[in-house]
């Protein structure tokens, strides 16, 4: 799989994820590790930041719920606005985590 290819991959992966639920980066560098040979969480993050402004990048969190770095405050308001649960500044993952399959 090429670079691009996969920054395809994961932007198809996150228009996937169901409004109100969320995901994680290591969630989705799980899921395509068998078909790119990658598995980065930072990668995905990197991804996010460089390509996901078309996609529902609010709905990709780290694996312990934390917001997107520099972007806390909307994608709070999204995932309220979708009626992710919360707790302070944090998804409860355990109530709104999707787990993304290939």
């Amino acid at each position: 799989m090429t670079p691009q290819e996969y920054v395809e991959e994961v932007l198809s992966l996150v228009e996937r994820i169901p409004e109100g639920r969320v995901t994680s980066y290591g969630a989705i560098a799980d899921a395509l590790a068998d078909r790119s040979g990658r598995n980065s969480p930072r990668q995905i993050g990197g991804i996010m930041s460089r390509h996901g402004g078309g996609v529902p990048w609010h709905r990709v969190v780290n694996s312990s719920g934390g917001l997107p770095p520099g972007h806390e405050q909307e994608a709070r308001a999204r995932l309220l606005a979708e009626g992710v649960p919360m707790r302070g500044e944090r998804v409860v993952m355990t109530k709104a985590f999707w787990t993304p399959v290939i």
